[in-house]
């Protein structure tokens, strides 16, 4: 006997939502959900085999609850002299962000960010129980200090997300932004720099607020300009009484000893990674000039993704390009699509379907 989602007693606030979830199809070219379309370099991936191949051998322990290795090398990373009791990391950065809503938030509270935003806040939200209020951003997704302090203080919200740069616009977040709503509420402010990588070098990162605000936490991921989506691993810096709050809510040995070892690794050849971060960006940039050649409305990015208007039927357009063997996302923004910077192959030939596909 099978029965539907609707006859079990699932919570009455899961009723009638849907998962997260972007299409995923073996087209040739995949440019929909952000990844770094670049391979791991060889050399690179040799390492982190032999390091995973290590820790097999002690596989049957668990792995270091505290995963120090790992937080000793994120805090190298990020500089600004942190220190490991600074950091936190687990499967991905929505485990990370997830950590510091079952924190933060919950039952009987308020979790806000400016819309359009990264989908995963209000899914997340609503896993905990809380209730997400949407502010409002300006007409080219920018949000300033005045009218974000506005925003939040009229909202008394428990936690507040600021993604930085934001997704899925791309639009740069001044660190103006950050200093004003973190002073207009007593909640937890978290900004998410799952793309900072791809900002400009001279653009700082919101880790240089973390002095002297210990409800401030900024999240990174290695899924992008790491190229190590496949290995789900996120992190986050902020004061360690913050960091003790996740310890109390985060499973038994969260982070196998197989992610700390990749990741480890990883971090220990950050130059050779990075070194593509350029090439990304200089397809991003690529990008956007064909489209505004082509007539579209593109928006600033300071990530690894481009958003244009100037879509007669997004939908169309879409499956259009699909057709051709391209695959890019729908966001539901009207008029607009999303596609993702890839490898030099990727981007042309993107922009030749989407020339061939012309106006529709």
């Amino acid at each position: 006997m099978t029965v539907t989602l609707d006859e079990l007693p699932i919570r009455d606030d899961l009723r009638g939502q849907t998962p997260y979830g972007a299409p995923q199809a073996p087209l040739p070219v995949a440019l929909n959900v952000n990844e770094n379309t670049h391979p791991v370099p060889t050399e690179v991936a040799d390492d982190i085999a032999d390091a995973i191949a290590q820790a097999l051998r002690g596989v049957n322990r668990y792995p270091d609850r505290e995963f120090l290795s790992l937080r000793e090398g994120f805090a190298q990373y990020l500089g600004h002299g942190l220190e490991p009791a600074q950091i936190w990391a687990g499967n991905g950065s929505n485990e990370v962000l997830q950590h510091l809503l079952q924190a933060f938030a919950g039952p009987g509270r308020t979790v806000f960010g400016f819309e359009p935003t990264y989908s995963m806040y209000r899914l997340l939200t609503r896993g905990v129980g809380s209730q997400w209020i949407g502010g409002t951003r300006g007409h080219d997704y920018t949000v300033s200090a005045q009218d974000a302090a506005d925003q939040v203080a009229r909202a008394r919200p428990d936690v507040v997300f600021l993604c930085a740069p934001n997704n899925p616009t791309g639009t740069p977040l001044p660190l103006d932004v950050v200093e004003a709503v973190y002073d207009a509420t007593d909640g937890i402010v978290i900004v998410d720099e799952a793309y900072e990588e791809f900002a400009p070098r001279d653009a700082p990162s919101a880790v240089t607020l973390l002095g002297g605000r210990p409800r401030l936490a900024v999240s990174r991921t290695m899924s992008k300009a790491f190229a190590f989506a496949g290995a789900r691993v996120g992190y986050l810096a902020a004061d360690p009484a913050l960091i003790d709050a996740l310890r109390l809510v985060r499973l038994p040995y969260h982070l196998s000893a197989l992610t700390q070892a990749a990741a480890v690794a990883a971090l220990r050849h950050a130059d050779t990674m990075l070194k593509m971060v350029d090439e990304i960006v200089a397809q991003r940039d690529r990008m956007s000039a064909t489209l505004e050649a082509l007539g579209y409305q593109v928006h600033e990015s300071w990530t690894n993704f481009v958003l244009f208007g100037g879509v007669a039927d997004p939908a169309a357009t879409w499956q259009a390009l699909y057709d051709r063997g391209v695959l890019i996302r729908d966001i539901g923004i009207p008029g607009h699509l999303r596609v993702t910077a890839g490898t030099e192959d990727e981007t042309t030939a993107f922009l030749e379907a989407l020339a061939d596909v012309g106006s529709r």
